[in-house]
């Protein structure tokens, strides 16, 4: 192989590398799904009103994680972020079995 082949091989490694690691980094949050394990883990449903009380007794009418202390958007916002869930988006009508309003 010679010098330039080897060149634009190393190169052309350096910038498809490069694009995969920005498109991950600009890639836009995801909801998160009720069928996923830490949504499962934690009782997570994307409607408060669905949520069962006899499983989680802890649930009360009128929480969501609009006004759970977890969320880290604005009681205005469809979907924002939780501390629990990390780059996952949440609804905020949503509840989890780890509601706080601290």
């Amino acid at each position: 192989m010679n010098a330039s082949r080897r060149t634009f091989l190393i190169a052309s490694l350096g910038a498809a590398s490069s694009l995969a690691v920005s498109r991950m980094a600009f890639a836009a949050p995801q909801h998160l799904s009720e069928s996923e394990a830490d949504a499962q883990a934690q009782g997570y449903k994307e409607d408060a009103t669905k949520v069962d009380a006899s499983r989680f007794p802890s649930y009360k009418p009128g929480q969501s994680c609009a006004n759970c202390s977890l969320f880290q958007g604005s009681s205005a916002d469809k979907w924002s972020g939780c501390v629990l869930f990390g780059d996952r988006l949440v609804a905020s009508s949503g509840w989890c079995a780890s509601y706080t309003n601290t």
